[in-house]
C-alpha cells in the first residue's frame, strides 16, 4: 500500500493547481445544489483538504 500512498502523493504534488481547480468547482456545484445552505462548510471543508494537498511531508 505504500507504494500506492507514494504515488498519489506524487501525482497531486505535480498537479495541485489542477486538483484545486476541481475541488473549487466541486466545491460550487455542491453549494449550488444544497440551495448556499452551507457554504461556510462546504469552504472549511475545502480549505482543509487544499492544507493537506499543500502539505508537501503529508
Amino acid at each position: 500500500m505504500g507504494k500506492i500512498t507514494d504515488k498519489a502523493k506524487d501525482l497531486l504534488n505535480k498537479n495541485e493547481e489542477k486538483v484545486e481547480q476541481g475541488l473549487d468547482k466541486a466545491a460550487d456545484v455542491i453549494d449550488e445544489k444544497t440551495g448556499h445552505k452551507h457554504t461556510d462548510k462546504i469552504d472549511s471543508a475545502v480549505d482543509k483538504i487544499k492544507g493537506v494537498i499543500g502539505d508537501k511531508e503529508a
